[in-house]
């Protein structure tokens, strides 16, 4: 209780309070007096739309509790946490496939990327070709023109110079545009190259077969997670015990154990998820901070990922519930408080059956 009672602290009232802080501490016309004041007034408008986040949903199991019990905190918590949970597994369960099956990599041969890559160094020379002679022309004008005939023939050859300038940085502008997209194909096509190679090679024949298996793991959660909302059904055992079940059912097996080596396995399963779930969380979040990262965001950025792993720590709990055996359900239900389960593993599969469907579409079109 102690654990849990700290981390709903920290990732409702502190975390969230320097977020805001830095926040406002990086905006220019904000002035130093008016950073705490305002602070503050962002912070309780968080609490304020925390607190609201639970109304439209069945958070809470038998009587109404107070404002500022635990189920109240973990409740809402959870909806945040299952909620971002759901579309990175209905994201990672599609993007995995689609990136590690040799299936779906284009084919790019070395004359391409060379065919590529002249474009792009064409299209800079051109470019330094333009700017030298902008160069040029900003040198003539500041030659002092001399008298005479001579003098207005250089006064009216600088003249068409000044007004070309305008049209060779229009020019140059549209090039350098053109060398980024040239630069990024360069890229892409070295990667498809990479890949394709890859492919080939023992470790890549190993992962191109976890596709397979994931791309049909990714069409059963799909199934499952539409019949589970569809029949309003939520599994009554864990998964451990009903696959030992069916196993030794199939296989003609007389094993007066099985609960036994479900519980040994259940657990090892849960701390696999743990593990596997957290690591490709920071795998996730640390690509997309990295793209957006810049001097002033850094202690947002850190202070962001913490509060995701905060809520995805009280998420993971929450869901890994159903992933144990019955009579050690009982412990989580103690320590998390009366709250409404069933409705997290039905909320984790609609967001994760939208996020799912949507990457597909999304990817099929990029593909396509």
């Amino acid at each position: 209780h102690l654990g849990l009672i700290l981390l709903l602290i920290m990732v409702i009232a502190i975390i969230p309070f320097y977020i805001a802080y830095f926040c406002i501490s990086n905006i220019r016309y904000v002035r130093s007096d008016l950073i705490r004041p305002l602070t503050v007034t962002v912070w309780l408008l968080f609490l304020y739309c925390f607190w609201k986040i639970g109304d439209p949903f069945p958070l809470l199991a038998g009587k109404q509790r107070s404002i500022l019990c635990l189920e109240q905190a973990v409740s809402r918590i959870g909806v945040i946490g299952v909620t971002v949970m759901a579309l990175l597994s209905g994201f990672g369960a599609v993007n995995y496939p689609y990136t590690s099956m040799a299936y779906f990599i284009r084919p790019v041969s070395e004359a391409d990327v060379m065919t590529i890559e002249k474009r792009l160094l064409q299209t800079m020379d051109m470019i330094l070709v333009k700017k030298k002679r902008i160069a040029l022309n900003k040198k003539r004008e500041k030659t002092p023109s001399g008298g005479g005939i001579w003098g207005m023939i250089t006064s009216v050859t600088t003249k068409n110079a000044t007004e070309n300038v305008s049209q060779l940085k229009q020019e140059i502008d549209a090039l350098e545009e053109l060398s980024r997209q040239l630069f990024l194909e360069v890229h892409s096509a070295h990667n498809m190259r990479e890949k394709e190679v890859w492919s080939k090679t023992w470790q890549g024949h190993y992962f191109n077969a976890l596709g397979y298996f994931f791309s049909l793991y990714c069409v059963w959660k799909i199934f499952i997670s539409t019949i589970n909302i569809v029949f309003d059904r939520v599994g009554r055992k864990d998964p451990v015990t009903r696959a030992l079940e069916i196993a030794v059912i199939w296989a003609g097996l007389e094993i007066e154990s099985v609960a036994f080596w479900s519980q040994h396995i259940s657990f090892s399963l849960v701390g696999c998820i743990v593990v596997t779930s957290i690591r490709g969380l920071l795998l996730t979040l640390t690509k997309f901070f990295y793209k957006i990262s810049s001097s002033k965001s850094s202690n947002i950025i850190v202070l962001v990922l913490a509060q995701i792993m905060g809520m995805h720590f009280c998420s993971s709990v929450l869901l890994m519930r159903m992933n144990m055996p019955a009579e050690y359900r009982v412990i989580i239900t103690q320590v998390l408080g009366d709250l409404q389960f069933n409705f997290y593993h039905r909320w984790f599969d609609v967001i994760f059956l939208v996020s799912a469907i949507t990457s597909i579409v999304t990817l099929y079109l990029a593909h396509k």
